[in-house]
């Protein structure tokens, strides 16, 4: 009776390698070009920031919402062809307050985030919000404490914040948090250079020269 099967038996494991070898091809698809397309991506941001540059608090809270600006990374980077060159964060508002504080280098922050590939795929996050190919955001958003409408994408009560120290994540981040203030919402769309460089994630979740964006609600400084 085990003959039948015996007889199937290469069949089916040519069908698997089939399957697989399809998704291997699917996923080294995925990121052919990913250097240029990663590079092209943060070059239309930078196109459309202009000369909004923030360099000081005073600077952040001129930052009017849904525009873009840049935030200079205080070191320098190196460009695919290995020159030296300044390098940004560039973001925008969604939510803005004027009471909040802003953290310190050394202060550990509680937040909501979502990061996205520049495909919109979701790498990481602890809440639904908008991500990298959502380039008409509808603003004004309604207010989190108020209506809180879907289409803001504001955390919910199934959201759970988390919380780092602001020196002890990727220079993106740590540069840009220090702008804004408690209650605020950017969106944040980083360099590889300002993310996890040429290497990527020790993980291997985030390949090298990885453009990343990110949505971030400040929802306070820790204890």
């Amino acid at each position: 009776m085990k003959r039948p099967f015996l007889l199937f038996l290469p069949f089916l494991l040519f069908i698997a390698g089939a399957f697989v070898a399809c998704e291997e091809v699917e996923e080294a698809g995925k990121y052919d070009n990913w250097v240029p397309r990663n590079e092209a991506f943060i070059d239309s941001i930078k196109g459309k920031t202009g000369d909004n540059i923030v360099a000081s608090l005073e600077d952040a809270e001129k930052m009017e919402i849904g525009t873009l600006y840049a935030i200079s990374v205080p070191t320098s980077g190196t460009g695919v062809n290995g020159t030296l060159r300044p390098q940004y964060v560039y973001c925008k508002k969604l939510w803005k307050t004027d009471s909040g504080a802003y953290p310190l280098f050394t202060e550990k922050v509680s937040v909501f985030y979502r990061g996205t590939f520049i495909t919109g795929e979701e790498f990481d996050g602890n809440f639904d919000g908008f991500g990298a190919t959502d380039r008409e955001i509808p603003l004004p958003l309604s207010d989190p404490l108020s209506e809180n409408s879907p289409e803001s994408k504001w955390p919910t009560a199934f959201n759970s914040p988390s919380e780092f120290v602001v020196s002890k994540v990727i220079a993106g981040w740590t540069w840009a948090l220090q702008y804004m203030r408690v209650g605020e919402r950017w969106m944040l769309y980083i360099p590889w250079q300002s993310g996890y460089g040429a290497s990527g994630s020790s993980s291997g979740d985030i390949p090298g020269y990885t453009s990343l964006t990110f949505d971030v609600c400040l929802e306070g400084i820790a204890d």
